[in-house]
């Protein structure tokens, strides 16, 4: 599995390959999301993620908005920071570039204005589906993940990266 795999399977609760609105749903709970926001995330992230997914012989009775773990990459959205390649690898350069960057404050954590700063810094024109999507992602992790002095921490983002954050809050929280 690639790391962008690894990611979104947290979510697999059944571990078929396929993650459903409510596994999605289930899994923001899990990590600490109350549930109107979990089922508002929800929703938008299987509506946006789950069309582009779908293999062309997806079995006809399963829901559009199932996301496809093998397909993820066919989601990865525009104005992204580019830490996953088109295969979904990570790629700890571009981690590095990042906090290079944008961790003005500390060099290995973002605080929320530097975060803002760096959704700016790699919106794309015209790809506003992206850049919402982007500050929607960003946005969640921070209120999820931020240490006690309210900044992102480096090791925090490599865990998004890599597949294990996920666990880890659920784990904490569990």
């Amino acid at each position: 599995m690639t790391e962008l795999q690894k990611h979104v399977a947290f979510f697999d609760r059944d571990h078929d390959g396929i993650v459903t609105f409510d596994e999605t749903y289930q899994g923001l709970k899990e990590v600490g999301i109350g549930a109107v926001a979990a089922k508002a995330s929800a929703t938008l992230i299987n509506a946006a993620l789950g069309p582009k997914t779908r293999p062309d012989n997806a079995n006809s009775s399963s829901s559009r908005m199932d996301i496809y773990i093998q397909n993820i990459q066919k989601g990865k959205h525009g104005s992204d920071t580019g830490a996953y390649d088109v295969e979904g690898r990570f790629v700890p350069a571009k981690l590095d570039e990042m906090f290079a960057k944008h961790a003005k404050t500390v060099p290995n954590a973002l605080t929320e204005d530097e975060l803002g700063e760096m959704l700016k810094a790699n919106r794309e024109s015209n790809d506003v589906s992206g850049w919402l999507g982007a500050k929607a992602e960003w946005e969640m992790l921070y209120k999820l993940a931020k240490d006690k002095d309210g900044r992102l921490p480096k090791d925090t983002v490599r865990a998004v990266y890599d597949g294990s954050l996920f666990y880890q809050l659920a784990a904490k929280k569990g």
